[in-house]
């Protein structure tokens, strides 16, 4: 597995508009229509990634327990499913309901939004306030597949917490790293 560092984007950018077909109820799903009322969480992550398979009861239980204070997550997935058939949408349908996902899990076929994103890896996490500017790009935290840190979410839930709560969010973000994602 190849280690990929998320690229930075600059606080306060504007989240980049887009329409999706979510592959959970087959449905074109808009950022506006999936924001949330007090942020949204756009990550971009795959079925096959060894990274995001080591977060995914966290990714879960995060979105379960920020949904509750208004931030929505929305996944989507960019990777080129000629070369990776195991990312095509009708195994994403099944992915997610198989690890229970609570957030609408899109297909990005063009791979415009990633790149709109300037997304480079899976997972890759991007944090907007109620008005879509970016107020965090990171880590969730430290864990990784084989280093025996446990898993917590902790540098995205301090993040989400400060937006919840109108306290400051951190500047210092730590990339976030796993598998770069599959370009055509």
């Amino acid at each position: 597995m190849a280690r990929t560092e998320s690229n930075m984007m600059p606080l306060g950018t504007k989240a980049p508009d887009f329409s999706l077909i979510d592959t959970k109820d087959d449905k074109l799903k808009s950022l506006h229509q999936l924001s949330g009322k007090k942020g949204t969480l756009v990550m971009f992550i795959c079925n096959h990634c060894p990274f995001v398979i080591h977060v995914n009861k966290e990714l879960v239980k995060l979105a379960n327990d920020y949904k509750k204070q208004g931030i929505n997550c929305i996944a989507i997935s960019s990777n080129d499913v000629v070369n990776y058939p195991q990312d095509g949408p009708d195994k994403m349908k099944l992915h997610a309901k198989e690890n229970g996902y609570p957030f609408p899990y899109l297909y990005d076929e063009t791979q415009n939004v990633a790149k709109a994103y300037d997304a480079a890896c899976t997972p890759d996490f991007f944090l907007f306030n109620t008005n879509l500017e970016l107020v965090y790009a990171g880590q969730l935290d430290g864990s990784r597949p084989g280093n025996d840190i446990p898993v917590t979410g902790q540098d995205l839930r301090n993040a989400m917490s400060g937006l919840v709560n109108n306290t400051p969010i951190s500047q210092n973000q730590k990339p976030s790293m796993g598998c770069n994602i599959k370009w055509k």
